[in-house]
């Protein structure tokens, strides 16, 4: 069983594993007999350049499971309902899974240099009906004051 930390409630972080080869790595992303793993609609990938920001998107059903296996990517992410938020740095130096629950509003930003990828497993396929989306100063993006 994965060891995961709640950082907020409705945020799990989940490490986990890059095997090192020489000819190229493995990166784990998300094994179905995980506890966080609710079920399948779709992957997808979205780059993010650097220090360009997307968000705030809050998904009305969907589970994201996000991972950054190439740059670096910071999170924002604020829970209405208990009026609190957290940032989250991730990325190959931190190489973690991100499950978010629906209801959890995300924004997010590119850090590194070059390509910062982000793959997301989602419990649903996209339907743009079920997500909002808001204006990214809607929130604050202090990094300090969303600990």
């Amino acid at each position: 069983m994965e060891s995961s930390i709640t950082i907020l409630e409705g945020v799990k972080v989940i490490p986990l594993k890059i095997i090192r080869h020489p000819k190229g790595d493995v990166y784990h992303a998300l094994k179905c007999t995980e506890n966080t793993f609710s079920k399948f609609g779709e992957a997808y990938f979205t780059t993010i350049h650097q220090n360009d920001l997307k968000g705030w998107k809050q998904h009305t059903q969907m589970v994201m499971n996000l991972v950054v296996p190439v740059g670096t990517v910071g999170f924002y992410f604020y829970n209405q309902t208990i009026l609190k938020g957290t940032y989250l740095s991730v990325g190959t130096d931190n190489y973690v899974r991100v499950t978010v629950e629906p209801g959890i509003w995300m924004a997010f930003e590119g850090l590194a240099a070059g390509l910062n990828l982000i793959l997301n497993i989602a419990s649903i396929t996209h339907d743009p009906n079920e997500a909002i989306n808001v204006d990214i100063d809607f929130f604050p993006l202090d990094k300090t004051s969303l600990k």
